[in-house]
């Protein structure tokens, strides 16, 4: 059995030393099952090697920036930072209480409050529109980040496009009636705010039908409308003329 598979690899060996018209039929002749002396079928030596070649290989996953890398490890959580005897118990302890054992909603939880505590107006405001826009702006870029990932996440792209004409509400309102503040904000929140583009209709079939139709109702309306308004201006004219009549009379000069 030996003697034919090295026989076997002998034979690819010398059909495949150039490529030419014959080499495909070499290289299935050495694929090809041979015949051991008591009747079973094996393959060649040189085949057994080759198996597993095309195993497949795992992707490694992109790790992909996020607003929530500026959070230190070892920073407490926001139900336990504020906690007087956090600082006597274990270190163990303080680790699961930290922010490395902590889930991402309670990270964003943090981040919200870090982006508050930068834009509010008092310690106690809490309903402003700078401190609306900052819990905005928080969201909104957590769902930037779910989008990286689930690109085909509707849902969550809904909620974040309303999440952003919400913001942007908030700050034309700023924009026209605090500017300072307005800057301010987008300075601290590192927002780019660029004006809306100007209102501009597009132009169809339906609707330059329905506009002609509108201006020919209008103006079949004027027409109706016209011999009333120029008895009311008659009148209007008749009015004023009495009255000027009769204020020159008062006064005793002629007419």
């Amino acid at each position: 059995m030996l003697l034919l598979g090295l026989r076997g690899a002998l034979g690819w060996a010398r059909s495949c030393r150039l490529p030419g018209p014959g080499w495909s039929r070499g290289v299935s002749g050495a694929l090809r099952l041979q015949e051991a002396g008591d009747g079973r079928s094996v393959y060649s030596p040189l085949v057994q090697t080759a198996r597993g070649y095309a195993r497949p290989v795992k992707k490694r996953k992109q790790v992909l920036p996020s607003h929530l890398d500026d959070l230190p490890p070892t920073m407490l959580k926001k139900d336990y930072a504020n906690v007087p005897i956090i600082d006597k118990v274990d270190d163990v302890v303080k680790r699961l209480l930290s922010l490395e054992m902590a889930s991402q909603r309670e990270k964003v939880k943090i981040k919200t409050q870090q982006l508050i505590e930068k834009v509010r107006r008092t310690p106690s405001d809490t309903g402003s529109f700078e401190v609306q826009t900052a819990i905005l702006t928080a969201k909104i870029q957590t769902h930037q980040e779910h989008l990286r990932m689930h690109p085909k996440d509707k849902s969550n792209r809904r909620r974040m496009l309303m999440a952003i004409d919400h913001r942007k509400k908030l700050l034309k309102y700023l924009r026209r009636t605090r500017y300072e503040t307005f800057e301010q904000t987008c300075k601290q929140l590192g927002i780019q705010y660029t004006l809306p583009p100007p209102y501009c209709r597009r132009m169809t079939r339906r609707w330059a039908a329905k506009k002609a139709f509108c201006l020919k109702v209008f103006k079949e309306v004027q027409k109706l409308k016209a011999p009333e308004r120029l008895k009311q201006r008659q009148e209007w004219q008749a009015k004023a003329r009495a009255a000027k009549e009769q204020t020159l009379q008062d006064e005793g000069t002629p007419v």
